[in-house]
């Protein structure tokens, strides 16, 4: 499956953006799907996962309350809404998919998109 992540920009801090990970070539509906994020000099870390039928949702502690996963399977897209930003926040982020839950929680997911970059000025 090919990913495509769009939707980053530049936001003040307590504003909000949307995130969207378009996917194409497979059956998104099989896959799990997550994000992730690199800031500058910092190793890339999760911010949320999601099943691929949105039963369960799961989220890094940073930003557990502010953000939120969600997809629609119809349209093959998943997304990241992400509230009350702070400028910890900026980073590029990359989503994943993959067949495996685990394997999207920790980083090791088969298919990943091109980055969008997030900055969140104070």
């Amino acid at each position: 499956v090919q990913l495509q992540a769009s939707g980053g920009g530049l936001a003040q801090t307590g504003g909000s953006l949307r995130l969207s990970c378009a996917a194409s070539g497979r059956t998104f509906s099989s896959y799990h799907m997550g994000w992730f994020r690199r800031a500058p000099g910092k190793e890339r870390e999760f911010v949320a996962a999601i099943r691929w039928n949105s039963v369960n949702t799961y989220y890094a502690d940073s930003v557990k309350g502010r953000f939120t996963i969600s997809r629609d399977n119809a349209k093959n897209t998943g997304y990241l809404q992400m509230n009350s930003l702070k400028p910890e926040d900026t980073a590029v982020y990359y989503c994943a998919a993959d067949r495996n839950l685990n394997s999207v929680v920790t980083g090791t997911s088969d298919y990943w998109g091109r980055g969008t970059q997030v900055t969140v000025s104070s």
